[in-house]
């Protein structure tokens, strides 16, 4: 797949419902993430909890996962889960593969799990990244998400800052 093709490419936002789905998630960021940052298998096993404890026991009417295609071949990822607090949402494993970058999917998975997350009533989204992920806080920002705590950690490599980022969807509901 290039972005100087003489046809437009066909891009395709679905639920992560069809076979290989979760294992291409796992995969990919795996992948992803050495070839880019370097980082082991314990990113990968971290990305591999989280799919797995979403395929063993989501609630389809508030959780939910997408896959993003490009020309019918996965290219990135998405899951809204729920959160620790009632009305906390969770936006989990967002990736676009390096071949794919720059044709607006990234933010296309993030509205996806916006859209959801207000249709089934949370109040409020968080994630958690690395400050390094450059593309992935501008998504974010854009979103309107805010940064609400960041410190260093080691869990994958030396000089990393975790991030928390909060979005509040209905403020009026959230105030009390």
């Amino acid at each position: 797949m290039t972005h100087g093709r003489q046809r437009p490419v066909e891009i395709t936002v679905r639920p992560a419902d069809r076979p290989g789905d979760l294992g291409w998630v796992v995969m990919a960021h795996g992948e992803t993430y050495a070839q880019q940052f370097g980082w082991g298998t314990d990113f990968e096993a971290l990305v591999a909890t989280i799919v797995a404890d979403y395929a063993s026991g989501h609630d389809p009417s508030r959780e939910a996962a997408w896959i993003a295609e490009a020309d019918g071949e996965r290219v990135g990822s998405v899951f809204l889960v729920a959160g620790d607090e009632p009305g906390t949402a969770k936006l989990r494993v967002l990736l676009v593969t390096p071949k794919a970058r720059g044709l607006g999917l990234g933010t296309r998975l993030v509205e996806q799990c916006l859209t959801f997350a207000r249709q089934v009533g949370y109040r409020q989204v968080v994630l958690w990244t690395n400050d390094n992920l450059d593309s992935a806080r501008r998504i974010y920002q854009a979103a309107g998400f805010s940064l609400i705590d960041e410190r260093p950690h080691q869990n994958f490599g030396d000089g990393l800052v975790e991030q928390t980022w909060s979005l509040i969807l209905h403020p009026a509901l959230s105030e009390g």
